[in-house]
């Protein structure tokens, strides 16, 4: 085992060096093991009379460097076995490494560091007697990454490792921790810190490898730097967890309905001993993955364990070794040896579980029977009796007919099952339906008269074969799965039992059984719904073969609808997508519609993951699995395909459909037979077949439409010899004929060739590889959104093509933290994939704000988040509460690119309602009434009796005032400085502290105050004067005015007063020096500033609350605004007034550069995560 590293003076003394290297040497105690002479045996009595050997190990290694006499002692061990190990572990994993050093004291270092991680990460994962004190040491690491990283409490560590970071060529040992969002490491040494965080949704690329340079790695790649780390105590544990972690964070950035599922991670029940409660979580999820996989079982099926034990076999004649899986609805078998025998028992099929007499052949035996009299005798199990209590466990929960209250994979919300007088009741699904009992082809089929040719008594032999094994391996889906079952399989299902067999291989028997009517209560929420997925499906229903006869009627076309319609509603993430419709109709062709409903199930959500999304990200990932097996198994011809491009053109088709639509019917249903069975290797078996085939005349093309009409007409002659069924014209056939037809292939000859050639192939290995693709698919679909928004956004904007990628990186960035670490709003609310790019990332109020704080060029100290709140607030035209990249880039193009009008502009309108109070009805009253208040105004002085005719006109007024704007928000028109309302004097004031806030740090600031005071002063005085001017008709009028518009006595005073004995000139100081003493105490003693400070008030608190604040005083607020709506100025009289001072001028009119807002915004990113960092220009030079 590792020791701490001690001092050894004397090497040689009573031990003997047996290896050597020049850092290392492996020594054995004098006495131990063979030979030795006199003085082992000296030695040897010493240790057992002294006993010693309790004390001192048999061998040890000791660390060595050329210019020192001190040996430090690394590792002890009490037989050759086990320091070995760890001879072998020092030789493969440091001895490279430290050969690059130049100093013998920095070797004694970095070993020395190493021995001491690897001790400590031993003690934490080996089984401890006291768990409490191994859950502190991880809770204090967790809290030590968050202070090294600055994490928030919601960053959960999932586990952290001991292990080497190069920089450059030098490792910097440290520790690695691996929380749900990020990788981070640190590392500080002699002085030497390194800190590194990357986030899992910016790695595109996850890999463990072995060089010469870099011993057994793993490497972390993203869009702009790799990452190598090596040195782990167990490499594999470590990789696993790195890919599940990457594989949630590519979950998040594709974002459909399984976003939530894996990023819920279950709490604890237990207190735990090694781990925390997140890697054991997802342990338990990974095994919960493969389990799934393994029996083509459901998603919310979970794994309660796993025993070794034997099956009697009664077809062998003998008991097969393997596993016995147990969850919550199903067991399981499966043997050791691949293929032997593979078992399925729904607890929903058991009727008895027993224990069965105990002998020496047999011991502690359990006996499972079911309800259609088979019976399954499992042996060799070591805990017999906890067995049996769990499965009676979890039969007690299972009711007799069938699972009644649950919808696993349902994606909406499923009502409760419907009885089977409901499904009859049915308007558009029911049991009278042609199509509700009988399969298409057997509709077709029933009147035809019986075939009695060679063809036909060769699909009788198929299917007496099938009854042979249906009699000796059971029948249903407790059947035994041996590889004589393969070979059936393989050598074609008779058309007669290919429905039933489709739906028991894929597992799709088991969820139809599990829901009774499900579809039909489906069909009946989806018909006379409609949505971009039925316009879409509509538009394809009679594109889905067309040149079979069940489709050419409207039976056929009915099916097919509601099958497709009932599954797009059931899971709105995928809809529809276009190569559905194909592999549906051949479903229906040979089930019925709720069979195929089930199969559609199965396929989409299990044995072809994200195929048929918006993106078909899971056909880009087989088809970059397919381009890497061609270049693993045909070199040649892979090399020569990339230059043509031909692999990525052909293989979308070929996935997509499985075959259906490039292949004539009759051959391609039997690769459907076998990808039911098989799955997916089967598929990329048939396609390298292909590509082998046509291997000559392929790198003898000159372009890649030579090459697509070669294989195109090769896959056009691949015939069914044995198909009973007429012959179906192939469109494709009959457009790429050419004079002279190519050979016939027999289908069966190409399955079998595959099978010969590429049948190495294995399901793990495919997994691994798609996981690896799907890293770079969806990165690259990043980046393809990346460059559509840039492309749109370049006419909208002034922003370079550089600066808006950097907009959106941050953007986007903003959009995932919050996602992970918390929001007012869920995930699936905030990014919609169906949207445009421009508008599929948004963020809400407090994410903006934090933006707007890091790049806006209008900083007002504490005055910018109500600032920021305020121009999101004209930013959210749709009132969500969601501001999308496009809107954000609008308001920030305004305050960099705009001229000085346009800046001037959504200043003014920054401080008027639709900004200024967040709700939505007192803004729309409040900009009528700045519309039309001087045509009020004017009526109102003509006639103050106020007649109800005059009020019928005014209504009828506003009535068609409302639909004029309605009709001219419908135009594209450019707003125009006369379209502004008037800014009454509240709103004014609140103008003059922002731009006062706005001159706080600039190089000018003296001269900007003084010119916003003389402006402001002037502005005022034009206000006075219009003022006066109306003050006539207001007096005139005010009887009129109605009892809840009227201001109380003592304010109207106050107000006059106030407009009476306080000039302009004053009450603007005195505003100023409030907003300068005490600028974040603006909404709080604004109440005691001057007599006009009551009026603004109510809006100065409304401005700065949140927009989900209830409003208190807001009877308070509408007086006020009523009382200062005589005292009003234009946005012509601001422009016009700023205009007159040249420092204003020139403020407005400078060019902002948003590069050094962006590097610092991405610089505050790293810091507010880390301490501090060593940069490679020091480390360089601190290495050499």
């Amino acid at each position: 085992m590792w020791i701490q590293p001690e001092e050894v003076l004397l090497a040689g003394a009573l031990w003997v060096s047996e290896r050597a290297n020049p850092f290392f040497i492996l020594q054995r105690r004098r006495g131990h093991g063979r030979g030795g002479g006199l003085s082992g045996l000296l030695v040897g009595t010493l240790d057992v009379v002294l006993d010693s050997s309790a004390r001192v190990a048999p061998y040890r290694i000791l660390l060595q460097t050329a210019d020192s006499q001190i040996y430090w002692n690394i590792a002890c061990g009490s037989n050759r076995k086990e320091i070995t190990e760890h001879w072998d572990w020092l030789e493969s994993n440091l001895l490279q490494t430290i050969s690059i050093f130049d100093s013998d004291e920095d070797v004694t270092t970095f070993v020395k560091g190493k021995i001491c991680g690897l001790i400590a990460e031993e003690k934490r994962v080996q089984p401890g007697e006291e768990p409490e004190e191994d859950c502190g040491k991880f809770r204090e690491a967790e809290l030590k990454m968050r202070r090294l990283f600055r994490m928030p409490e919601e960053e959960k560590l999932v586990n952290y490792y001991s292990c080497s970071y190069w920089k450059g060529r030098v490792p910097r040992q440290g520790w690695l921790y691996l929380s749900v969002n990020h990788l981070c490491f640190y590392s500080f040494l002699l002085g030497k810190e390194v800190t590194l965080v990357v986030q899992w949704t910016e790695v595109t690329q996850l890999e463990k490898n072995a060089t010469l340079v870099f011993p057994e790695s793993v490497r972390v790649s993203t869009r702009h730097e790799e990452h190598f780390f090596s040195m782990f105590l167990n490499i594999n544990d470590t990789f696993k967890l790195m890919e599940q972690l990457a594989n949630i964070a590519m979950r998040q950035l594709l974002d459909n309905e399984a976003f939530s599922a894996d990023r819920s991670l279950p709490k604890p029940c237990k207190t735990l001993k090694n781990v925390s409660a997140l890697k054991r979580d997802l342990d338990a999820r990974a095994k919960n993955e493969r389990y799934r996989t393994m029996f083509r079982l459901t998603q919310d099926e979970r794994l309660d364990g796993h025993t070794d034990c034997t099956l009697w076999t009664p077809f062998a004649k003998m008991h097969v070794v393997g596993q016995l899986f147990i969850s919550n609805n199903y067991i399981c078998f499966n043997s050791r040896e691949e293929e032997l025998c593979q078992l399925i028992i729904p607890l929903r099929e058991v009727s008895i579980v027993e224990k069965a007499d105990s002998s020496s052949v047999l011991p502690c035996p359990v006996s499972i029977s079911t309800k259609n009299k088979m019976t399954f005798l499992f042996a060799n199990l070591k805990d017999r009796d906890f067995l049996v209590q769990r499965i009676s466990d979890f039969l007690q929960r299972t009711p007799d007919s069938c699972w009644g209250d649950a919808s696993p994979l349902s994606l909406i919300g499923h009502s409760a099952p419907a009885s089977s007088e409901s499904v009859s009741r049915g308007r558009h699904y029911h049991s009278g339906l042609p199509t509700a009992s009988q399969a298409l082809l057997q509709l077709y089929q029933q009147d035809a008269a019986e075939d009695l040719g060679p063809r036909a008594m060769k699909e009788k032999m198929k299917e007496e074969a099938w009854n042979i094994h249906f009699s000796e391996f059971g029948r249903g889906v407790c059947m035994y799965r041996t590889s004589r079952t393969r070979e059936l399989v393989l050598n074609g299902i008779p058309e007669r039992l290919r429905g039933e067999l489709w739906l028991l291989f894929s597992g799709a028997q088991n969820e139809m059984a599990s829901h009774p009517g499900y579809y039909g209560d489906l069909v009946e929420q989806a018909m006379g719904l409609c949505s971009l997925a039925t316009e879409e499906i509509e538009r394809d229903l009679h594109r889905s073969m067309p040149e079979h006869r069940a489709f050419q009627n409207e039976t056929g076309i009915a099916a097919l609808r509601r099958v497709l319609t009932a599954y797009a509603h059931r899971n709105p993430g995928i809809g529809y997508c276009q190569a559905m419709n194909i592999v549906t109709s051949v479903l229906l062709l040979y089930c019925t519609e709720e069979e195929a409903f089930w199969l559609l199930v199965a396929l989409c959500e299990r044995m072809l993951p994200d195929y048929y999304n918006t993106r078909v990200v899971g056909a880009l990932v087989d088809q970059g699995v397919f381009e890497d097996l061609t270049r693993a198994f045909l070199p040649l011809l892979y090399e020569h395909m990339q230059d043509l491009g031909v692999i990525s053109t052909i293989s979308l088709s070929w996935f997509l459909t499985l075959f259906l639509s490039v292949m004539p019917f009759d051959s391609a249903v039997l690769l459907v037979d076998c990808f039911f069975y098989e799955g997916i290797k089967v598929i990329f078996q048939v396609a390298l077949s292909v590509l082998h085939d046509n291997m000559d005349a392929l790198l003898s093309c000159s372009d890649e439409g030579e090459a697509m009409t070669i294989l195109g007409r090769y896959l056009d002659n691949v015939v069914n010899k044995q198909t009973v069924a007429p012959p179906i014209p192939h469109l494709h056939a009959l457009l790429t004929s050419g004079d002279e037809p190519p050979p016939e292939i027999d289908v069966f000859d190409l399955i079998k060739s595959s099978y010969e050639k590429f049948g190495s192939l294995r399901s793990d290995v495919i997994e691994q590889m798609r996981f690896k693709q799907r890293l770079k698919v969806i990165q690259s679909l990043e980046d393809t959104a990346k460059r559509s928004v840039v492309r749109a956004m370049m006419t909208e904007s002034a922003f370079s093509i550089e600066e808006l990628e950097e907009l959106y990186c941050l953007f986007k960035a903003q959009h995932m933290t919050s996602c992970y670490w918390g929001s007012s709003s869920s995930a699936a609310e905030r990014h919609d994939p169906s949207l445009p790019y421009l508008e599929q990332y948004r963020i809400d109020p407090a994410q903006f704000t934090q933006l707007f704080t890091a790049l806006a060029p209008w900083l007002c100290g504490g005055h910018t988040p109500s600032l920021s709140a305020r121009l999101f607030r004209i930013l959210d035209q749709n009132q969500d509460g969601l501001v999308n990249f496009k809107e954000f880039i609008t308001g920030l193009s305004g305050m960099y690119h705009g001229d000085m009008t346009d800046k001037l502009k959504l200043l003014f309108k920054l401080h008027l309602p639709p900004a200024l109070c967040p709700e939505e009805a007192e803004s729309a009253l409040e900009a009528t009434h700045f519309f039309t208040e001087d045509t009020i105004q004017g009526e109102e002085g003509k006639d103050g009796g106020g007649d109800s005719e005059e009020k019928k006109e005014e209504k009828v007024k506003d009535y068609r005032y409302y639909l004029r704007m309605w009709a001219k928000e419908k135009e594209p028109k450019r707003e125009t400085i006369k379209d502004l309302p008037r800014m009454n004097q509240e709103q004014f004031i609140e103008l003059c502290k922002t731009l006062y806030n706005m001159f706080s740090e600039e190089p000018l600031e003296q001269q900007l105050y003084h010119s916003i005071a003389t402006v402001a002063s002037l502005l005022l005085r034009i206000g006075e004067v219009g003022k006066k001017f109306n003050n006539g008709c207001k007096k005139t009028n005010s009887s009129q005015t109605p009892p809840t518009a009227q201001a109380p006595p003592t304010a109207q005073a106050e107000q006059e007063g106030s407009a009476e004995g306080a000039s302009g000139e004053s009450q603007v100081c005195r505003a100023l020096a409030d907003a300068q003493l005490e600028p974040d105490e603006e909404a709080k003693d604004d109440t005691s500033v001057s007599s006009y400070s009551v009026v603004s008030s109510g809006s100065l608190q409304c401005e700065d609350i949140a927009d989900d604040t209830v409003l208190i005083g807001s009877g308070e607020q509408r007086r006020g605004s009523v009382l200062d709506a005589d005292w009003s100025i234009t946005f012509e009289q601001v422009l016009a007034s700023l205009l007159t001072e040249p420092p204003l001028v020139d403020y407005f009119e400078k060019k902002r550069d948003i590069q050094a807002k962006m590097a610092a915004c991405k610089a505050q990113r790293v810091v507010e995560r880390q301490i501090s960092s060593a940069s490679d220009h020091e480390l360089t030079q601190h290495s050499i």
